[in-house]
């Protein structure tokens, strides 16, 4: 397609970021459309998402990019890279690596929901990467859109000039060769030198079972061509290229990359753990000095167990966790164990998003049947003896005998919603020990609020009370924002006698009794009745703080007996009653899968 023969000042990088649901996806197939990419024949919706779990949810988890040519008004052709940006908050990571990659941002708006939380989330990224934001309204042509209100919007709340602001339609087309010509017209050309030592980015990877793992890379300076001798500046190692080309959905070999252009290079990598995706690359015989490294180290916030339910899948998973982790570096694990559940790993998520995807890949795309434990957050607790431990997991809480005091995360919560709906959400936001920053109205039916809430309150059932007490209608966004005092204890549940540790969680003292009568409910919902008698409990420490029984399946064992003495009736029972004290005490209960995750999931 003569991509080598267009010069680096008609090259142009840049990505779509959005709130989720705002027609992303939707509007770069009907880029990649006009850039003649796919046609009618091979066209699908959501054609950058290419795993099953992002098109049956309709979001895009993982970054993607696509090459393609465009002829502008000046009938020149352009180089346009895409690349694709989740838009959830859990994947903040992966919008900031791609980010890192680019020269430019279209910032799309609902034109029929306007400005919502990661709208501006997404902004702010952009903005800290220095880049070139171009507002784009979609969805215009929608009965309820009002373009006007979104144009003012954009005006007020992120300080763009609306004037520039593209109105298109994604999904009919509408308007969108003007959307083309405006990225010509307004995102800048890569600035790279191509004589200088070589510098490339990667900002994505993933493991082909054939071919090894394949490196999505930006290149900023100078170029690499196939059998040039390439170092990792961070991981420090070593490697030829074997093969590389532009992505144009699928791999397009080349001769070489050169600075501006992005693309893939193989090399033969087998070891997922050999690859850092914000690493820069370099050539061995010219190398260069200084990494590209413009984003920081995530940082994971949810923690949960993950167990194989059948244990000799145990190996499997540790596999399919290494593979899961090259091109997700938000995801950190390390092997733990539970008297309960057996081996697994305690895994560290950016959210509960991320959380539920992470295992629903592991169950489909390795085929591994999985247990997973409640999620927890990581707590600061400072002991006697001077020392700070880092607890993620109920099971290694010390003894509160041992404890100064505890401190637990909060974030920094960022709601946009309809004002109608502002006394249900501060409600539910006081309830979740949540402390006001300030409210901001964006329209006169627009309102923003700002709130400190306690992380582990996030991760408990949260976002659907959110969307509950909204009708749907507010969007949420939070960050990290500081650890704070808090009164803190462990709450055990012991079933049948038994403390069950992949059950234990940590809650505000005062919530303690409520949480742990809530469930116990669910527990005995939950968990099917045996010949015997079991008890559920909740406790602190040795005091018992709740407690419910799910009684023995019973066979009428008297109703052979018609008439005659009550005496004969009595034995019988009591010889039943025997046996059931002696199942008592040898048999063990079996837990369910779900009786797990009933911490989050206890009524209101």
């Amino acid at each position: 397609m003569g991509f080598q023969n267009i010069p680096q000042e008609r090259i142009r990088n840049f990505s779509i970021i959005a709130h989720i649901d705002h027609g992303k996806s939707t509007l770069a197939d009907r880029l990649l459309t006009i850039g003649k990419i796919v046609d009618e024949r091979t066209m699908q919706n959501q054609i950058l998402d290419s795993m099953d779990i992002e098109r049956e949810r309709g979001i895009t988890i993982k970054s993607n990019s696509a090459s393609f040519v465009f002829r502008a008004a000046d009938g020149l052709d352009y180089l346009f890279n895409l690349i694709d940006t989740p838009g959830h908050v859990d994947f903040t990571y992966e919008v900031s690596r791609s980010l890192a990659a680019c020269e430019g941002v279209l910032l799309l708006v609902d034109a029929t929901q306007g400005i919502q939380a990661q709208t501006i989330a997404n902004f702010y990224l952009a903005l800290e990467a220095d880049l070139m934001i171009l507002p784009v309204i979609n969805k215009i042509d929608l009965p309820s859109a009002d373009v006007e209100k979104v144009k003012k919007q954009i005006e007020d709340s992120l300080g763009l000039d609306a004037n520039q602001a593209v109105p298109v339609s994604g999904k009919s087309g509408l308007n969108v060769d003007l959307l083309m010509q405006s990225i010509v017209d307004y995102i800048p050309a890569p600035k790279g030198d191509r004589n200088a030592p070589t510098r490339a980015l990667v900002f994505d990877a993933y493991f082909d079972a054939y071919r090894g793992v394949v490196e999505k890379v930006r290149v900023f300076d100078g170029k690499i061509s196939k059998g040039d001798e390439i170092h990792f500046i961070r991981k420090n190692v070593g490697r030829v290229v074997g093969e590389l080309g532009i992505s144009q959905l699928k791999l397009i070999p080349q001769k070489e990359l050169e600075a501006g252009e992005v693309g893939y290079i193989i090399t033969g990598i087998k070891t997922v753990s050999d690859v850092m995706l914000g690493d820069t690359l370099t050539l061995k015989k010219n190398p260069a000095s200084d990494p590209i490294f413009r984003y920081k180290e995530v940082k994971p916030m949810v923690f949960s167990g993950l167990y194989p339910i059948n244990s000799e899948d145990y190996e499997a998973l540790k596999e399919a966790m290494e593979k899961m982790a090259l091109n997700d570096p938000a995801l950190v694990y390390e092997p733990e164990s539970s008297e309960a559940l057996g081996f697994g790993y305690r895994v560290g998520y950016l959210g509960m998003l991320h959380m539920e995807i992470v295992q629903e890949r592991l169950e489909r795309e390795f085929n591994l049947p999985l247990l997973s434990t409640a999620p927890s957050v990581n707590y600061h607790v400072h002991l006697l003896n001077g020392n700070v431990a880092e607890v993620d997991n109920p099971a290694e809480y010390p003894d509160p005998g041992t404890i100064v005091k505890v401190e637990e995360p909060y974030v920094k919560v960022n709601i946009i919603s309809p004002a109608e709906y502002l006394g249900n959400i501060l409600g539910l936001l006081n309830e979740k020990r949540g402390e006001n920053i300030g409210m901001n109205y964006l329209d006169t039916q627009t309102v923003q609020i700002q709130y400190y809430v306690p992380l582990s309150e996030m991760i408990f059932e949260f976002y659907d009370r959110l969307k509950s007490a909204s009708k749907g209608y507010a969007s949420l966004d939070y960050e990290v924002s500081d650890y704070r005092e808090s009164d803190l204890v462990k709450m055990d549940v012991l079933v049948h006698g038994n403390k069950v540790d992949a059950l234990s969680v940590i809650v505000h003292r005062e919530a303690a009794d409520r949480r742990g009568r809530e469930m116990l409910k669910v527990l005995k919902e939950l968990i099917s009745k045996h010949q015997f008698q079991i008890s559920l409990q909740a406790a602190i420490g040795a005091r018992i703080i709740a407690r419910e029984n799910i009684s023995a399946l019973r066979k009428n064992v008297t109703a052979k007996c018609y008439g005659g003495d009550i005496s004969r009736k009595r034995k019988l029972l009591d010889r039943q009653k025997e046996g059931k004290k002696r199942m008592k005490m040898v048999g063990s209960v079996e837990i369910p899968q779900e009786a797990f995750l009933a911490v989050l999931k206890t009524e209101q």
